[in-house]
């Protein structure tokens, strides 16, 4: 390709609007252009990264012996009513009306839609496993789009649905979707670690995120310094925090005037905020659920939702849902409430390991203190678990080693479905006795778009991208310094039919631009490779080769060019 060809408009500003720095380079080096908000058109650059990523996972995915297929974006509202999900996915789903009234959504996942299709085919155990995937656009009407393809309205997926006839079936092809996934986000240079994670709306039994690890990620994670373990913090199992047994002391009611926080009452009651315990107030499935957990330690709401085996995510309770349960928001704890078919109380399994400790009065401007759980709260009448937050102080539960603390972004995720959509939507097959049983499922999805953000996330300077060679536009451009020079373009074109003969992907910038430009894109881009024609160096018969990764810059002989990018290339 030729630079004066080449569709790809930079930008040395800063988008005002770009909050994150894929979004931010991703504009600048002309990879795409915002539509609307949290809609993207990708330009050609950004979608020969796109295309490259897709071959990575295409190609794995078919070594591991899954098979492409192309279902509808648009689908029925009655599969997902089917299943139960029409209302429990919430707003999110992108719903739409047909002009004869027939309610359809925007495809956030494709579970009912692979479940139809597969049950009116598939009729016996011996038409089992089979593996079928998609790359295709999904939808999601997020309230707020941000960072740009991390969380947009439009992004482009993989998705793959496994079935099989048993859970060893299913044990199976889930590991041959987490080694596949392991190759591709590999291949694709990333950094990443699977960690254990909830399911979500999606449901099922076990769980694998694939977080490539970036300082922008959405998400919280910890891994094991010491062993294998690695899980999303709201699925991070946090110990029991014992303190050390104190004499009981009488339960009080103390004034607190205005403080309406944990961290101001601990301050005028000159306590330490593990002495406290903090109330949290959620609605879930129309239920008001009061969460409490010790003052220093932050709410889990997936742990809090599991814990009252709710089917939509929490939100906070309303003012009003406070008040018609009796609480007061600010100084509320569990002394003395009593749960109802309206409300229910969880506490975390640490708050009951503490003693004399302080929590709301359930009357405004008034606090207990010396609270002791076991003795105070009505123990018969609320819901024990784990649902706080893990921290820097817990230890791994799989070893007992020091836990780290990261950022991730999310880039792939790998399901056990069992047969929550096989019975939902009938999907069933005869076994070898002739017994209609429900098909096994797995769920597999990758986010292409998010992928190539993630990659810039990780690699990147204050000149631009650095692309892993793999998924870079292009993975070497040739910079001749004076276009206008007829020796120097003659001998860059060399060059370029000779590195496009060895299958390299390459670039030449033929653009009459100054030397300073070209080389400022070439870095704001992110090929891996430049290589550089000059009159001082066609003196000695070589060319420069600059690998963007590391700044360094290697001279080399004009007839060893091919050679010699090969090489680095392979070692990139």
């Amino acid at each position: 390709m030729l630079a004066t060809k080449l569709y790809a408009p930079t930008l040395r500003e800063v988008p005002s609007d770009a909050d994150v720095v894929s979004q931010q380079l991703m504009l600048r080096a002309g990879f795409m252009r915002k539509t609307a908000n949290g809609l993207y058109s990708f330009l050609p650059l950004g979608w020969k990264s796109i295309k490259k990523i897709e071959a990575i996972v295409r190609e794995e995915m078919d070594r591991a012996s899954a098979q492409e297929i192309m279902m509808p974006i648009l689908q029925p509202a009655e599969i997902w009513k089917e299943s139960g999900r029409w209302n429990a996915y919430g707003a999110e789903m992108m719903r739409i009306n047909d002009r004869h009234d027939n309610e359809f959504c925007l495809g956030p996942t494709h579970e009912e839609m692979i479940t139809t299709l597969v049950k009116n085919e598939i009729n016996s155990y011996r038409q089992l496993p089979v593996n079928l995937y998609q790359i295709q656009s999904k939808f999601r009407d997020e309230r707020r789009p941000r960072y740009g393809l991390m969380r947009s309205r439009e992004f482009i997926m993989k998705d793959a649905y496994s079935f099989d006839v048993d859970e060893a079936g299913l044990d199976e092809s889930y590991k041959s979707m987490y080694d596949a996934y392991t190759r591709i986000f590999t291949r694709c240079g990333l950094t990443f670690r699977p960690v254990e994670a909830d399911s979500g709306a999606i449901g099922g039994s076990g769980t694998h995120e694939f977080m490539a690890i970036a300082e922008a990620g959405e998400a919280d994670i910890v891994y094991c310094t010491k062993c294998d373990y690695a899980a999303n913090i709201e699925i991070g199992k946090p110990g029991i925090i014992k303190q050390d047994e104190e004499v009981l002391q009488e339960l009080s009611v103390v004034d607190t005037p205005n403080a309406s926080t944990i961290e101001a009452v601990a301050e005028m009651l000159n306590l330490p905020l593990h002495k406290t315990i903090k109330a949290v107030v959620f609605s879930i499935d129309g239920k008001v659920v009061l969460a409490i957990v010790r003052g220093d330690h932050e709410v889990n709401e997936v742990a809090v939702q599991h814990a009252v085996l709710g089917s939509v995510e929490p939100e906070m309770a309303t003012s009003e849902e406070l008040e018609k349960v009796g609480l007061t928001a600010g100084f509320i704890s569990p002394v003395g409430l009593q749960q109802t078919d309206e409300f229910a109380i969880v506490v975390d399994e640490s708050v009951m390991e503490t003693y004399n400790v302080c929590g709301g009065a359930n009357k405004k401007d008034a606090h207990y203190v010396n609270i002791n759980p076991k003795r105070d709260f009505n123990v018969e009448d609320i819901i024990v678990a784990p649902i706080r937050l893990i921290t820097k102080d817990d230890v791994c539960p799989k070893c007992g080693g020091a836990l780290e603390h990261a950022k991730g972004i999310e880039v792939g995720q790998v399901f056990k479905l069992g047969t929550k959509y096989s019975e939902a939507l009938q999907a069933t097959f005869l076994d070898q006795n002739g017994r209609p049983n429900p098909m096994i499922m797995g769920c597999y999805g990758i986010g292409v778009s998010r992928t190539l953000a993630a990659a810039i996330e990780q690699y990147h300077d204050e000149n631009g991208i650095i692309w892993p060679r793999s998924i870079a536009p292009f993975e070497a451009v040739i910079v001749p310094i004076n276009a206008k020079d007829e020796a120097l373009m003659s001998t860059s074109q060399t060059i370029y039919t000779a590195l496009q003969n060895a299958g390299v992907d390459v670039l030449l910038d033929d653009r009459k631009d100054r030397a300073g430009v070209k080389f400022k894109d070439a870095d704001l881009i992110g090929y891996p490779l430049r290589i550089t024609v000059s009159k001082n160096t066609l003196e000695n018969n070589e060319v420069e080769i600059q690998i963007r990764k590391s700044g360094e810059a290697l001279p080399c002989a004009i007839d060893s060019v091919s050679d010699k990018v090969t090489e680095l290339l392979q070692n990139l």
